[in-house]
């Protein structure tokens, strides 16, 4: 089953839970896969579904941050629980042991290739981003091939 149609069919779960937290975010996932599929007039694969789960899931963190901020701990709680429903649709988190093991062989990779200076950067996080997406936080991911690299 795809990734959309489990989303669809979490909806109806939700409508029939009368979750109406669960329910609203889901919806406006809907809502942003059917935008993008607007635009590009074509079906979405997983991969980017994937890939809006993860925008979504960025937008909200920063919004968070932007709550705190203002003192609204109310608005921060309700995205942080809009988060929780959205991971619950990426697939299962990278330790941190793949994560690290991932960026040694990219970096080795790239290095391979004859890539130097910040084009190792580029090489190595182009790798990263296909074989952990959905699974590691990429600015995290980010710093640390910074660090392996610095």
């Amino acid at each position: 089953m795809s990734l959309k149609q489990t989303i669809a069919d979490e909806v109806k779960n939700a409508m029939r839970a009368k979750d109406s937290a669960r329910l609203s975010t889901l919806r406006f996932l809907q809502a942003a896969i059917k935008q993008r599929e607007v635009d590009e007039r074509r079906e979405l694969s997983d991969a980017e579904v994937t890939a809006i789960l993860e925008k979504q899931i960025k937008q909200r963190r920063e919004s968070i941050a932007a709550y705190e901020q203002a003192g609204r701990t109310e608005t921060a709680a309700q995205e942080q629980a809009e988060i929780v429903v959205l991971q619950t649709f990426l697939p299962q988190a990278a330790s941190a042991q793949e994560v690290t093991a991932a960026i040694a062989q990219a970096i080795a990779a790239a290095q391979a290739s004859g890539a130097q200076g910040p084009a190792v950067m580029g090489k190595v996080m182009a790798t990263l981003k296909q074989s952990l997406a959905g699974r590691a936080e990429m600015a995290e991911v980010s710093k640390q091939v910074k660090a392996a690299l610095g």
